[in-house]
């Protein structure tokens, strides 16, 4: 009897000993430091500054989704990858938006990414480059995914301009004016893109195709 007892006791403290040593680990494995990678537009330390609150917080109980409501609210951040290096280290891959235009709508600037999401507009070196759309999101997705299909050459266009008819008119880098129909303009397009480079079409800078099957030239 005196011979279980003593092992029951030794039993016990064993136990007790193990699960204040896992306690000890545990409370130990707080985020000291947070690296990031593949950023290329958005700034490391505004990251960085969102993230501040997760400092001090277990490394273990820390979920992707808590990660995820602080990330983005970044519009430029699409995706992320996060790896957990114990026993402090948080391991962020970032994944951006690729801007293709900027959207000009009611007097406000946006970035507008490849798939037409809006990105808060920031003064990047990209933006020099990038042609710019006085017009609406929703019309503008449509009419980029038009010219998608047909695989118009989009480093030609410096802008796109929306009427409040329903109709655009794009601009080019070389200055010339093609007036599109409201609808069913894939073919104008493809007939532009057929004549311009032809040495008849050199000195005409309008191509107005909104009369039905006919081309209008000044």
């Amino acid at each position: 009897m005196k011979k279980r007892t003593i092992i029951a006791i030794s039993l016990l403290l064993l136990l007790t000993t193990i699960t204040s040593q896992q306690t000890i680990i545990i409370t130990k494995l707080k985020l000291k430091q947070i690296n990031i990678e593949n950023n290329i537009l958005v700034a490391e330390h505004e990251l960085k500054k969102l993230l501040a609150p997760l400092y001090e917080k277990n490394l273990i109980f820390l979920s992707y989704v808590e990660i995820e409501r602080i990330l983005m609210q970044n519009s430029f951040i699409e995706s992320f990858e996060i790896k957990k290096k114990y026993p402090d280290t948080l391991q962020i891959r970032i994944f951006e938006k690729k801007p293709i235009a900027i959207l000009v709508e009611r007097k406000k600037k946006y970035l507008l990414s490849d798939k037409i999401d809006l990105i808060d507009f920031q003064i990047l070196k990209i933006n020099e480059n990038l042609p710019i759309v006085f017009g609406k999101q929703k019309e503008f997705k449509i009419l980029y995914s038009n010219l998608k299909n047909i695989e118009f050459p989009f480093d030609m266009i410096s802008k796109y301009i929306l009427f409040d008819s329903g109709r655009w008119d794009l601009v080019t880098k070389n200055k010339k004016i093609i007036k599109l129909p409201n609808k069913r303009y894939n073919k104008s397009l493809k007939n532009y893109l057929n004549n311009n480079n032809k040495r008849s079409f050199k000195n005409y800078k309008v191509f107005d195709y909104r009369i039905k099957d006919q081309l209008i030239l000044k």
